[in-house]
């Protein structure tokens, strides 16, 4: 039989239906995994503790800033999108939650009920039994993990969520936290405020004293009977270079304003660590938005330029464009800035990361303010060209009337700027407004139990189903003759499992032709008989009959003897052989003495008739392997092996070899040479794929006849398919007498 074994059909092309009748065979460890896994998730689900959520809605209100933000050139690039952002990573700050913290400690003590807190106790390191109150700082670490903050989607709403197993305690972390929150956001803008304020009316005395000279200077020289009025032409050059002046000066006003608030915010940072303005020198804003906040300036300048004429069709064009422009611009910026503010504040430790953000977003300010003020000079660079063309006898007037017109529109805004300041001092502003306060819930919001039940049955079948095919992906050992087959193997037949048996011990229950005959087991070996007997058309001429396998254990010694008793049974003359000379058994299941034997007669220590055994089935004989010698393969392929196998071929019509595994030793291997046919007993979920190869392989070479397989301790499973249910079925029915 030439045979190619190295076919793997059988492990890589697996068919649906392979796979459904795999889960079908394992239906009890599935049942059972997925059932562990119901009965676990129950249990969860029932003794899970209720969790409340209550959530409290506040809005954000955009700082109002400067009064100039009616003017595009003095707003603050892209800080619109990003304001909201960083009221999140404000909230989310160690700051607040230690201020929540700290607010929550003295409610509990106020409060009456002390039963419905929960989450803010903790078990006492004396005494587990008992519950004390957490530390501020341990109490600001948990509320991390108990609270949520999320942005409603394109709105300027933020909710804030709580989790406690006691839901007054949940509403009053929602609470809590947003109330604080309030307060942060009140003393922080306060703070910038002050500093505002006093730099204002500092600016607003100094430039008030400085319009009052320009309008003197102006009066004094219309009365020493200079020039009265300006044409139109110079005053509408006036005007613009008064309101370029005005403007720069604001943006400087501004400039110093946002720096005097950085140094606030520096001090007050140095006093809660002294090392935390060295680490934020790596997050310095340097040049990393000069190009687009320079290109956003240029073009504002422009805007606020073409502006005067709205009734133009041309000036409205342009307007348009340059604002179409200055959108992108800003959109770009924007996005730059939000990727460097997260990437600093991720990096900054939680202590003092309210203010450092406070400090990034001030220096993007300064930087924007800075940038104006410098394309505003140089706007103003190319008017002074301009006004040296005015007639000569009116530059002073111009002069004069422009430096009046710039300090009065600049007095104005800075005016307007201080009044706005005192005003939101005196209001104790606040851009957080809660719109919603939590509410105490009436039914908790987690666990879902029905939903954990069905994840846990879920679950369950995931891993039972991926452990089954894991487990056969991972199995190599042979399970089904098909499998056989599909390696090319010859399948004579398969024998079912025979129940009590330990070949360790041996005994005449492994004889079950003869303890048994009518069971499933001896019907199988009665089948092998006729197979082998049309095996092929040489089979008349099949006297001697090797049986080994490829491994210890895998039920050569029952298939030789339950074999040697089913020809027996058709009243012919059987001699059984033990020529496992290194691990001998049959003696063991007839219960005989194993000496003398084959080993005996070989070395001429005895004669044939001394060694041959009668068993007690009718017609069939048995040799022992008798003295175990030193030599069992050079034995076997002795000129006295040779004619001990002509003598016995003479005088029996079979003769079978019970032969050591042909892997292990090479005994079977020279034995397969002097027999008439070869044939190998593969195990059940026992016979590695690998082993039964190379057992192929050594039995299909050379001159030797290799029969074909036999599948011992074959247990059928619904998942081997119908076929096999059949013989099964038809086995057990003969066997009780019904009819089929």
């Amino acid at each position: 039989m030439d045979t190619d074994f190295n076919n793997s059909q059988f492990q890589d092309t697996k068919s649906i239906v392979d796979y459904l009748q795999l889960i079908r065979g394992n239906l009890l460890p599935i049942l059972i995994i997925t059932a562990v896994s119901f009965v676990f998730a129950l249990i969860y689900a029932i003794n899970a503790v209720d969790i409340y959520n209550s959530s409290a809605l506040v809005k954000v209100n955009k700082n109002s800033g400067s009064i100039l933000e009616s003017n595009p050139l003095l707003q603050t690039f892209g800080q619109e999108d990003r304001f909201i952002s960083n009221e999140i990573e404000v909230i989310k700050s160690f700051t607040l939650r230690e201020r929540v913290a700290t607010a929550l400690i003295d409610s509990f003590n106020n409060y009456q009920k002390k039963d419905t807190f929960s989450v803010i106790l903790t078990a006492d390191k004396v005494d587990p039994t008992k519950k004390v109150l957490m530390t501020p700082d341990k109490l600001a670490e948990q509320l991390s993990g108990l609270t949520t903050i999320e942005q409603k989607r394109g709105l300027d709403f933020v909710i804030l969520s709580a989790n406690s197993p006691s839901p007054l305690e949940a509403a009053m972390i929602a609470n809590t936290y947003a109330a604080e929150y309030k307060n942060l956001n009140l003393a922080l803008n306060r703070d910038q405020l002050v500093v505002v304020k006093n730099y204002l009316d500092q600016q607003r005395n100094e430039k008030l004293g400085e319009l009052n000279n320009a309008e003197d200077a102006l009066q004094s020289f219309q009365e020493q009977g200079g020039i009265i009025a300006l044409d139109n032409q110079a005053s509408n050059l006036i005007s613009q270079i008064s309101t370029l002046e005005a403007n720069k000066g604001m943006n400087e006003i501004e400039l110093q304003s946002t720096q005097n608030a950085i140094a606030s915010y520096r001090e007050k940072l140095d006093s809660l660590d002294p090392n935390a303005k060295e680490y934020l020198k790596q997050f310095e804003i340097k040049g990393y938005f000069d190009e687009l906040q320079n290109e956003i300036a240029k073009l504002e300048i422009q805007k606020m330029l073409v502006s005067g004429n709205d009734k133009d069709p041309k000036t409205k064009a342009a307007f348009t464009e340059l604002d179409n422009k200055i959108k992108v611009l800003k959109k770009e910026l924007d996005k730059k800035i939000v990727e460097f503010q997260s990437s600093a504040v991720a990096n900054t430790p939680e202590e003092y990361r309210t203010l450092a953000m406070k400090i990034l977003d001030l220096e993007v300010q300064e930087k924007g303010f800075d940038l104006a003020v410098k394309q505003l000079s140089n706007q103003l660079a190319l008017y002074e060209n301009k006004f040296g063309t005015l007639p000569r006898n009116a530059i002073e007037l111009a002069k004069l009337t422009r430096t009046r017109e710039a300090l009065e529109k600049l007095y104005s805004l800075i005016e307007q700027r201080y009044q706005e300041s005192v005003i939101n001092e005196q209001a104790q502003p606040g851009n957080v407004v809660v719109i919603e306060a939590a509410r105490v819930m009436d039914k908790p919001a987690k666990p879902n139990r029905t939903l954990i039940v069905i994840i846990g049955l879920v679950l369950g079948l995931v891993v039972s189903i991926s452990y089954v095919f894991i487990r056969d992906y991972f199995d190599k050992t042979i399970k089904t003759p098909d499998e056989l087959s599909k390696l090319g193997f010859n399948v004579l037949s398969w024998i079912p499992r025979i129940e009590g048996v330990d070949e360790s011990k041996g005994g005449s229950n492994e004889f079950i032709v003869y303890s048994k005959p009518d069971s499933i087991p001896a019907e199988a070996f009665r089948a092998l008989r006729t197979r082998l007997q049309f095996s092929s058309p040489d089979a008349a001429k099949l006297k001697t009959l090797l049986i080994t396998s490829s491994a210890p254990t895998e039920g050569k010694t029952i298939v030789a003897i339950n074999l040697a008793g089913s020809f027996s049974q058709i009243n012919k003359r059987v001699l059984l052989v033990d020529c496992d000379l290194r691990k001998p058994r049959v003696h063991n299941v007839f219960d005989m003495n194993r000496h003398p034997g084959l080993v005996d007669y070989l070395f001429d220590h005895n004669s044939l008739d001394e060694i041959i055994r009668s068993t007690q089935m009718p017609n069939l004989d048995f040799i022992p392997c008798g003295t175990i010698p030193p030599n069992p393969a050079e034995l076997m392929e002795s000129d006295a092996m040779l004619a001990f196998l002509d003598t016995v071929k003479s005088k029996y019509d079979f003769v079978i070899l019970d032969s050591p595994p042909i892997i292990a030793v090479t005994d079977s291997e020279v034995l397969a040479k002097q027999v008439d046919g070869s044939l190998l007993v593969v195990s059940a979920d026992t016979t590695e794929l690998e082993l039964l190869k190379r057992a192929g392989e050594i039995m299909n070479q050379g001159t030797h006849h290799f029969v074909g397989v036999v599948l011992n301790n074959f247990v059928y499973k619904a998942s081997y398919g119908s076929y096999y249910k059949y013989y099964y079925y038809y086995s057990r029915s003969s066997k009780s007498g019904e009819s089929v």
